[in-house]
């Protein structure tokens, strides 16, 4: 298993969009299958089922690595700490391996470095090991950086696949010395209908899938699909075996379209 920082594993299970038996049991299987990194978030609305699936696993809470992000109504200091506890009490652990700030949008205008310093405080009170963001932008990086230093953010998760590269945002993290996880890999399925990931495939022997996790690590990411079928989650590991020449990562990279499917109202203005 191929890990981040000696701890994070660069294949994880995404649980958007999975609720109630469909989460315990996607994970559950997850688990099963050998997948040590699940990823989930307080408005996703399934920590509990997560956590009750980890629970039943039986596999060592020390052998797993766990993450979730808190919500824009909780980025303020009367609700960050204790929503941040809610959690793990929903998760049945004592500790997060992660911890983000889902979005930069306090649903009261919170200035950054208020939700930043909590973020921080979180994991000086041991309740998270490690601290990050999500859909943060270069300019909203920089922004971060002035309070919290790059060493303590632990990664940049935000929208990654074959139609969205993200590569201008990835390279301003990885010259900070900032990881970048890439979520919605597969961009809800489309590009594994796409001729050009579907012919590698088919010259490979393999799955488009396998071929789109084969270029998210290629290009250093971690990623986290989400999946309720057996076989798919699979596949997904699979992918992590799989090998692709420059002139196959070369052709995928160009098929960047800016397509993004995360885009609520109160997100930020994005990277070009």
């Amino acid at each position: 298993m191929i890990l981040i920082n000696n701890e994070m594993p660069v294949l994880g299970m995404g649980t958007f969009r999975l609720e109630g038996d469909v989460a315990y049991n996607s994970v559950k299987m997850a688990l099963e299958l050998g997948y040590r990194h699940i990823d989930t978030a307080q408005i996703y609305g399934n920590e509990a089922e997560v956590g009750q699936a980890i629970a039943d696993s039986g596999v060592k809470r020390s052998e797993l690595f766990i993450t979730t992000k808190v919500w824009n109504s909780n980025l303020n200091p009367h609700s960050f700490q204790k929503s941040v506890r809610e959690s793990l009490k929903k998760l049945q652990t004592d500790y997060l391996d992660l911890l983000l700030i889902h979005w930069p949008a306090p649903e009261n205008n919170e200035p950054m470095k208020v939700y930043l310093t909590e973020l921080a405080k979180a994991k000086n009170e041991k309740l998270a090991k490690h601290i990050g963001v999500s859909n943060f932008t270069i300019a909203l990086m920089e922004e971060a950086l002035k309070t919290l230093p790059a060493s303590q953010i632990f990664t940049n998760q935000v929208e990654v696949h074959p139609y969205l590269t993200n590569e201008k945002l990835r390279a301003y993290c990885e010259a900070q010395n900032i990881h970048t996880t890439g979520y919605m890999p597969f961009a809800v399925g489309k590009v594994l209908k796409d001729k050009t990931i579907v012919d590698i495939a088919n010259n490979k022997g393999c799955t488009p899938a396998e071929v789109v996790i084969a270029w998210s690590l290629s290009n250093g990411l971690s990623t986290i699909p989400s999946s309720t079928k057996r076989s798919n989650l699979l596949t997904n590991l699979a992918g992590q075996s799989l090998k692709l020449s420059s002139e196959e990562l070369n052709a995928i990279n160009k098929l960047d379209r800016k397509e993004r499917q995360a885009n609520p109202d109160f997100s930020p203005q994005w990277d070009i």
